[in-house]
């Protein structure tokens, strides 16, 4: 899962929340000098990938990209997820999203100084282009993997994954649904246990 939804299944808590968006840039044990929930955040983090990766779901659509995209391919899921999920926000969240976004964005202001220097030169960047407002749109989905692209040198061809998201978008939002339903679950049981 991308980064909306990783701030969505950490619940109403914003250091969780925090935690969750910034897990990726944070190494092996290096989540133990963070504040408890933010803590919890990461280690939720990771434990949603963990799931993520082993579900025979998220297997069938990554294998729809892995010829073409090889192991950025489950990196693109991800992000087609996030799209799957702001564009149907209303079946998931009371909240409308971009009071979510907005909120969210402020809470990352906010707490400026507990973020990793990673963060906080993105954070910039993220709420110029309104990243997580525009994941609902295929447009807003093309330009965030085209960014992604050009990190990687133009290797990995991600801003042209977009094609096979049209081309597939009915049963790539069909996955998404039925694994985001057993997701929900499995978070639902795991932030008792964190």
């Amino acid at each position: 899962m991308n980064f909306l939804a990783h701030i969505y299944l950490s619940g109403n808590n914003n250091f969780m929340k925090i935690g969750g968006f910034m897990a990726d840039g944070v190494r092996g044990k290096d989540y133990e000098h963070f504040p408890d929930d933010i803590r919890k955040g990461i280690l939720l983090h990771r434990a949603i990938d963990t799931f993520t990766d082993a579900h025979a779901v998220f297997r069938i659509s990554k294998h729809r990209l892995h010829e073409r995209y090889g192991h950025y391919s489950g990196v693109i899921i991800d992000v087609f997820y996030d799209h799957f999920l702001a564009k149907n926000w209303q079946d998931y969240s009371d909240e409308k999203l971009d009071v979510f976004v907005q909120n969210f964005y402020q809470s990352l202001e906010d707490n400026f100084d507990m973020l990793t220097p990673k963060v906080q030169n993105m954070l910039p960047h993220m709420e110029r282009g309104n990243w997580l407002w525009n994941y609902q749109f295929v447009d807003g989905i093309g330009t965030i993997l085209s960014q992604m692209d050009r990190r990687t040198k133009n290797t990995s061809k991600m801003g042209e994954s977009v094609q096979e998201l049209e081309q597939f978008y009915k049963e790539f939002e069909q996955e998404f649904t039925l694994f985001f339903k057993e997701l929900r679950e499995f978070v639902a049981d795991k932030i008792k246990t964190l």
